[in-house]
């Protein structure tokens, strides 16, 4: 009785073995794409870029990371980040460049990314 069981079994994975196949084959085929996509970004430090951490409109990233941090006392409302900035002594324009700049050196420096969050974590 053993032996014709064995038999089945063995049967069964034959039967399984092409779609187990074709299994392994799709997923090395996105391996492949996932390497290939990664070898295409560019290679991210931990440390921030030179000169990336120069203030923008007069706005230093320690500054920028307590006024956008400012917005915990008004519910996070983004509308209120002017108001929070102007208790900085930063006016309305250097505000708005300063938002922009920073969160545009955030997004592609990831060592710039990572000191803002350093920043906003101890505030």
């Amino acid at each position: 009785m053993g032996l014709f069981s064995d038999l089945k079994d063995m049967r069964t994975m034959v039967q399984a073995a092409p779609g187990l196949i074709d299994q392994a084959g799709r997923l090395q085929a996105q391996a492949a794409t996932y390497q290939q996509q990664m070898a295409v970004q560019p290679p991210m430090t931990a440390e921030p870029a030179p000169g990336a951490l120069e203030p923008i409109a007069g706005v230093d990233l320690d500054r920028y990371a307590r006024i956008v941090k400012g917005i915990a006392a008004y519910g996070y409302d983004e509308s209120k980040l002017e108001i929070v900035a102007a208790g900085f002594g930063v006016d309305g324009a250097s505000w708005a460049a300063a938002q922009a700049g920073w969160g545009e050196r955030i997004r592609v420096d990831r060592g710039v990314g990572r000191r803002f969050n350093e920043i906003y974590a101890g505030v």
